[in-house]
Order: structure tokens, then sequence, then C-alpha cells
């Protein structure tokens, strides 16, 4: 079996050796050494002829959504951090500790949220346990104002007699009467006097 030797071009030239392909690329090919191609349409040609008068506005159609089932927050956030505050100095005696726990607690895992459709309490660590219900539902609120009535509790009576305790609200008064004013039907409002922590 013969083996053959690969040279590189000064040997090649040396040994008497002309490679002829070096000679094809060196000018570029004539248009008329490629094909032509014709390529013909069955297709019909149509002409679209729009005219409108210069003077009217072009009609334009357009998919509104009704505002109705537009969900708009009235009121979207936690517990005042009055209770909490209140609470973390009154935490220095052993006594007060629990309260503050709860106040620590509620400060950082209880979210609460008003809109024109519904109710929306969250809670959890990570917010997975979540509760709404409609202003349909209910049938009684009640507030209780906290410390001096910076903010305060609000509980909410449903239809089916289960009982909503929304703690440490802020802007509770305005909140409460929100839900009175959502209310399908007339609903009772009250206020007791002002309670501790």
């Amino acid at each position: 079996m013969a083996s053959t030797r690969i040279l590189s071009p000064t040997a090649a030239a040396a040994v008497g050796i002309t490679h002829k392909s070096i000679y094809l690329f060196s000018k570029p090919p004539s248009p008329s050494s490629f094909p032509t191609f014709t390529v013909t349409h069955n297709r019909p040609i149509t002409k679209l002829n729009v005219s409108s008068p210069p003077n009217e506005t072009p009609i334009t159609t357009s998919t509104s959504t009704t505002t109705t089932n537009k969900e708009t927050v009235f009121f979207d956030g936690g517990a005042h951090y009055g209770d909490l505050l209140a609470n973390l100095l009154l935490g220095f005696t052993l006594f007060w500790l629990p309260l503050t726990l709860a106040a620590v607690s509620r400060a950082f895992n209880l979210r609460y949220r008003f809109t024109n459709l519904r109710v929306t309490v969250i809670s959890g660590w990570t917010g997975e346990d979540r509760s709404d219900f409609s202003y349909k539902v209910i049938k009684d609120v009640q507030v209780v104002p906290r410390f001096i009535g910076d903010w305060g509790d609000i509980i909410i009576t449903l239809k089916d007699g289960t009982k909503v305790d929304l703690r440490s609200v802020p802007k509770f008064r305005e909140i409460a009467k929100y839900c009175v004013s959502m209310a399908e039907q007339p609903v009772v409002f009250k206020e007791t006097g002002p309670k501790g922590f």
C-alpha cells in the first residue's frame, strides 16, 4: 500500500508540481455561467379601491370594558404602627410579653384589603391564609377604638352568623363606614367607647 505525501507549496514548486485548482478561483465566474430560473404566479391580481370623503373621520370600533366590574382599592395595609410601638414599650415587663408577641405577629403577618367588591384578610408567614367575603353578606359592623382612638378593631358579623375580627386597623372609622355604605341591605353601625390595647 503506497502512502501519499503532502508537500508544502514551496516544496511542490521545487519538485515541479503545479496545482491547477489554485487558478480556478483567481477570476470571478461570469454571470452567464449560472442557470436562470423564471418564476410564474398563477394568482389573479385584485385591486382594492377605498374611498372616503376627506371631511369625515374614519369610523373606529372600540372594545371598551365596563367599569362596573373593575376592582378599585379603598384601603390596603397592615396593622397600625402605634399598636406595635405601644406593645413594644410595654413588652419589657414579663406580664405584657405575650401581648407584645401578638402585636409583632400582627405587624408582620397580617394585611387588610378593602375594595369596591370585597374584603380580603391575608395572614400567615408567606400570606397563604386568605379570607375573602363580599359586602353583600355583611349583617352588622361594630368598631372598638383602642388606646386613645388612633386605631381600633372592626368586628363584622356576616349573615350566616360568622364574626370576622379585624384587629388594630388604621382609619377604622372610615373603613367601617365604607363597609356599611357598600353593604346590600341597611346595616347597623355601632361604636363602643375606647378600650385598652
